[in-house]
């Protein structure tokens, strides 16, 4: 069971979990560029409203990814081989994980990451169901921090990290580099990556995926408000800020942020911040990458590109890669 804390206000409990949540949101808003993480979006209406955002017609990276699983999951299987364990970073709800399990006869375990637990739980729940043969491990933990995996039943199984869904792309390219070097490390020796990341296109493409017709990304990164409201013992008005996506040609990412649509002030926790009309607070990166790009930064981390796997219209590349 978590150790509970008080917070400042000490007006309830608060787990670890909720304290870092609290001291990351005040760290980033007290920040010359305010800034709040992007794994915080991932609550539990966080992650259905991301289920949302990935049948959207707009957002191409969840189907044309899909696509690719579909097209060439045996390949991926044969790469990964038997014996193997796979380790997901922020697994959701498995959705491209349920094609690759289909193709994966002989595997050790299966073991999902995810901050969210509720979701996380759920969805283990319905794979333990749904893949009876396979043994399902979920891990509630945050991916960007050392996590201790299970022990794998067989002490020759390799692990095989599984990175889908362009998830790379929300850190800067120092951090992607970090998380690459730190997936080296738990995969261990003879162990191999599996990633997806989003290819360089059309600005207006990019900006479509991410401003959709009928609001669906507006309300998932307005939402990260209203959690901070549900959690942190906070008073910030969320009708008085709206969604706001860019692509930044220069550096080239999707840039998500929340812009005040007025002067006012917030409280978290016993702080107050104010915020001027126009403000923004950054909540995502999304950086698209080439081949060779990806290839060159995942390199110099030790990983090898073994395999490359696109869709027709080369929007977005899965990767196999062995240490």
């Amino acid at each position: 069971m978590p150790s509970t804390l008080l917070s400042p206000r000490g007006k309830r409990p608060h787990t670890e979990a909720a304290v870092q949540f609290r001291d990351d949101v005040l760290r980033g808003l007290n920040s010359p560029t305010r800034a709040i993480p992007s794994k915080y979006f991932y609550d539990q209406r966080g992650s259905l409203l991301f289920d949302q955002i990935c049948e959207l017609q707009e957002y191409y990276p969840t189907r044309t990814e899909t696509g690719i699983m579909q097209r060439s999951a045996r390949m991926m299987a044969a790469c990964i081989g038997t014996n193997s364990r796979l380790v997901e970073y922020g697994s959701g709800s498995s959705v491209k994980t349920r094609i690759l399990l289909d193709q994966l006869k002989e595997l050790d375990s299966y073991l999902p990451i995810d901050i969210s637990r509720e979701h996380l739980h759920a969805t283990a729940n319905n794979l333990a169901a749904e893949y009876p043969h396979h043994t399902i491990q979920p891990v509630v933990g945050d991916f960007t921090k050392p996590i201790n995996l299970p022990k794998a039943s067989s002490s020759q199984a390799k692990t095989c990290i599984y990175f889908p869904g362009s998830t790379i792309g929300n850190f800067t390219h120092e951090e992607a580099s970090e998380l690459l070097d730190s997936m080296k490390a738990t995969a261990g020796e003879r162990g191999s990556l599996l990633i997806g990341f989003d290819l360089h296109k059309e600005k207006h493409i990019l900006e479509a995926a991410y401003n959709d017709r009928e609001g669906v990304t507006a309300q998932f990164n307005l939402n990260l408000l209203s959690r901070i409201n549900r959690e942190l013992d906070a008073q910030v008005e969320v009708a008085n800020f709206e969604h706001k996506a860019i692509f930044n040609e220069q550096a080239g990412r999707i840039e998500m942020r929340l812009r005040s649509l007025c002067n006012q002030s917030i409280r978290i926790d016993d702080q107050f911040f104010h915020i001027n009309e126009g403000d923004e607070v950054l909540t995502e990166y999304s950086h698209k990458y080439t081949v060779e790009g990806f290839t060159t930064m995942a390199d110099k981390a030790g990983w090898s590109c073994r395999a490359v796997w696109y869709d027709p219209k080369r929007y977005f590349a899965v990767m196999y890669l062995e240490g």
